[in-house]
């Protein structure tokens, strides 16, 4: 086969690759990893086109061979005279915007002065060079109509425009990218996957201090209400990554689990609340409310002219009243 056949071959299996690749894939995977077997059907598509060039070879070698010597000649040099053909466009599109003359045809431009034999030739500006300077005059006068007649977006806005979109695209990446999550955009997560793997680091290297049931031993009872650094999500995320009191509280897990591992135990440990473990320790801290949580409408008990007491999320707080007279 020639040189142009194995570029054919060679262009045809990029150009069926990219096709397959950028029409087919659908997700963050390529379609060649998500459905192995194209590979199969890719390579058996270029065994196709590469037998086909083969035979179309071999066929053209066959039909010159079968020519007649003078045919075989007359052939070689039409073959000769197409090539040389092939990019004369390229060549004469070169000369023409060149604007130049050739050598024999120089006396047509050359002017009458001289200096010491030299003589000087007036070449008129490529034509390359005209355009370009035309190009640059229409260029100028569009930008100063948009930007100065019309008041179009200047470049310190267009900056500010494509910083406030980088900022948006950063934060939406970091929504759906698990490992950069932080105490700040943590959430608590509920899907049954996320528990369950939380449930499985919580097993892992939990158990030892808090129970399995999170009922507590060394380490403080996880079903209460109570919390020695405070609850929530954010509270319980930030313990996990950075350790609790100094000296005496749990070491910090962030060289060990990743940001969406730590977030998937500290859901975990939160869906623990409520239950009931088989031995639970003490309660340890203070009872914790989610400040974001909904105030519950407030009711007020009068008991005597004396006391009243006030039940705010089913915690009793009471105090004097000042009795109108």
């Amino acid at each position: 086969m020639k040189t142009a056949a194995f570029l054919r071959i060679i262009g045809f299996a990029i150009f069926g690759f990219l096709f397959l690749h950028y029409i087919g894939t659908t997700g963050e995977a390529s379609i060649f990893i998500e459905k192995p077997w194209l590979w199969g059907a890719f390579g058996i598509l270029m065994l196709i086109y590469i037998a086909g060039e083969v035979c179309i070879a071999a066929l053209s070698s066959i039909l010159y061979r079968s020519l007649k010597p003078e045919k075989q000649a007359k052939y070689d040099e039409d073959l000769v005279l197409a090539k040389e053909n092939q990019f004369s466009w390229i060549k004469t599109t070169y000369k023409n915007l060149l604007g130049t003359k050739p050598v024999e045809e120089e006396g047509e431009i050359v002017l009458d002065h001289n200096y010491d034999g030299i003589r000087e030739l007036d070449n008129k500006l490529p034509p390359w060079w005209v355009y370009g300077f035309y190009a640059t005059i229409i260029f100028a006068i569009a930008y100063m109509v948009n930007y100065h007649v019309f008041d179009g977006t200047d470049q310190i806005e267009e900056y500010q425009i494509a910083l406030a979109e980088a900022k948006i695209e950063i934060e939406d990446y970091k929504k759906t990218a698990k490992d950069l999550i932080d105490i700040n955009t943590v959430v608590r997560l509920t899907k049954a996957s996320d528990l369950d793997a939380g449930k499985g680091i919580f097993t892992g290297n939990c158990v030892a201090c808090h129970k399995a049931d999170g009922g507590g031993g060394i380490g403080p009872n996880l079903t209460d209400d109570h919390w020695i650094l405070g609850g929530g999500i954010k509270n319980v995320f930030e313990v996990i990554s950075e350790g609790g009191r100094a000296g005496k509280g749990m070491v910090s897990w962030k060289a060990e689990l990743k940001p969406a591992e730590m977030a998937q135990v500290a859901s975990y440990v939160l869906s623990l609340h409520g239950t009931n473990p088989a031995d639970p320790k003490e309660p340890e801290g203070e009872i914790w409310v989610d400040p974001s949580a909904p105030v519950e409408e407030v009711e007020v008990n009068v008991k005597d002219d004396k006391e009243v007491e006030v039940m705010i999320e089913d915690q009793p707080v009471t105090g004097d009243v000042v009795k109108e007279e």
